[in-house]
């Protein structure tokens, strides 16, 4: 695959994850305010590679990704991360019952933390409570 369809990849499945919901700055711009080129790599890399795979849907990715997050309690990339599933999909009761599993591996706290992000992400979205 060439850069250039490496690169339109990159940002249809950016576009995807991050195209609506939460206004919040990307860590892509925290990278490139450091190191613009190591920022573009990062960036074809977990967006453009990782996250275009399809041996897991999008929806599969952001539930993973968002159990992972809430277990190491990384609550602004989680924020981040809660939006995409969201966008890509992702049912909410599944995924508040993802971050109930997490409370075997990670202990109450991690799941607290955790619905306390989902929960914010959803009244600024205008989906909280979760099925009105």
């Amino acid at each position: 695959m060439s850069d250039e369809e490496k690169k339109k990849r990159t940002q249809e499945t950016a576009k995807k994850l991050f195209g609506r919901g939460v206004r919040m700055d990307p860590p892509y711009l925290l990278w490139k305010a450091f190191d613009r080129d190591l920022a573009n790599d990062f960036s074809m890399f977990i967006t453009g590679n990782l996250y275009s795979r399809s041996v897991l849907t999008l929806p599969e990715r952001q539930l993973v990704a968002c159990a992972m997050l809430a277990a190491i309690r990384a609550g602004d990339e989680l924020r981040l991360h809660v939006n995409a599933a969201l966008n890509v999909g992702c049912d909410p009761g599944k995924l508040a019952e993802v971050f109930f599993q997490v409370a075997t591996y990670a202990g109450m706290p991690a799941v607290n933390e955790a619905l306390g992000v989902f929960r914010e992400v959803l009244k600024g979205r205008g989906e909280w409570p979760i099925g009105k």
